[in-house]
């Protein structure tokens, strides 16, 4: 385990090339995270000259406060017991010396496929022997999940035509529908479209009950990355006026439906069905592999918040994937569960 030295597009390539590559290990995450109170450390496992394995690690706080959280990571292949082992054994010392409160991870490895419970549910090969070792390990399940433990792959390859028929029928219906009631999709370009976004984010959140950052927070994450070349918003007018859209980020063969935002106007017209089209025409265009649709219920019942969502994104054609989630390697567990209890009652 050592420090890494170089720029941040050699970090980025470096990690583009692990398994399990994902836009929130980038050294562009690691900016917008150090512009709001964390310190990043960038972390690399080198095996005969290669690098092996990486971790974009944000830590944050002081004293017996002091939390370390690697977005969707660490990255490596964690069917080699060897390596996985290491990886554990040098960030469980570190989260030690650093004096942290606790270390999470989350890295994005499946568990299993397809929602229980039918004909598509099938465990996924390492994700349950890895979670069997962080709990003989004493890693602890964490009860703040931070990124969304289920989500929808939506398979890229292949033509359009090929993409439009894994879909359902009225999902196809759809998107053909805005095409002719006139909804037009295209890029973000210019600093009133990023504040329109904006606007149409917050008028999201009011609508559907969840709470959102300020709105400086967005305009950084979705400039840093725009800039970085990682990512793109989207916007569906009507006649010229935004009604829908979409922040895509895109890293390593991948893009991911991160932001989305609709108005209740011309919703009769279907303008979250192009913009989602449209995000994966040109995440297709651009090179990805695979369209991650942020997100899919925990609880596979109607009474799970993102239950309603799933209905909208289960139509595109994707395949459920079930991650190993959020886990925490506590160095002093009497304090996290002190600090655990007054975060559920305090």
């Amino acid at each position: 385990m050592k420090a890494f030295d170089g720029s941040g597009p050699a970090w980025d390539a470096l990690v583009a090339a692990l398994p399990g590559a994902h836009f929130l290990q980038t050294h562009a995450w690691a900016q917008v995270k150090a512009a709001y109170g964390w310190q990043p450390h960038f972390w690399v496992w080198w095996v005969r000259g290669e690098p092996a394995a990486a971790a974009l690690v944000l830590v944050r706080g002081r004293g017996p406060l002091r939390v370390a959280y690697a977005p969707r990571g660490p990255l490596l292949a964690w069917n080699d017991a060897a390596l996985r082992e290491q990886v554990l054994d040098d960030l469980q010392v570190w989260a030690r010396r650093q004096g942290a409160l606790w270390l999470k991870i989350d890295p994005d490895l499946p568990v299993a496929f397809g929602e229980p419970g039918t004909a598509d549910d099938r465990p996924a090969p390492p994700g349950p022997q890895v979670r069997q070792g962080l709990q003989a390990r004493g890693w602890r399940y964490s009860p703040e999940q931070i990124q969304f433990p289920n989500t929808v792959w939506v398979d890229l390859t292949g033509d359009e035509a090929t993409l439009l028929a894994r879909m359902k029928q009225k999902t196809r219906y759809n998107i053909r529908l805005a095409a002719r009631k006139g909804v037009q999709v295209r890029p973000a370009s210019t600093a009133q479209d990023w504040e329109t976004l904006y606007a149409m984010y917050a008028a999201t959140a009011r609508r559907d009950g969840f709470l959102i950052r300020p709105r400086e927070y967005y305009l950084r994450v979705w400039h840093t990355f725009t800039a970085a070349g990682l990512g793109e918003g989207l916007l569906a007018e009507v006649e010229g006026e935004a009604v829908a859209g979409a922040f895509v980020p895109r890293f390593a063969g991948r893009a991911w439906y991160f932001h989305g935002m609709s108005l209740a106007k011309h919703r009769n017209r279907m303008p979250t069905y192009l913009v989602q089209w449209e995000a994966m025409r040109r995440a297709r265009a651009a090179g990805c592999r695979v369209y991650d649709m942020w997100g899919a219920p925990t609880r596979w019942a109607e009474d799970d918040p993102l239950w309603g969502v799933w209905r909208f994104k289960r139509g595109f054609g994707g395949q459920v994937v079930r991650t190993l989630g959020a886990w925490d390697f506590a160095p002093r567990r009497w304090l996290y569960g002190l600090y655990m209890r007054w975060r559920q009652h305090g």
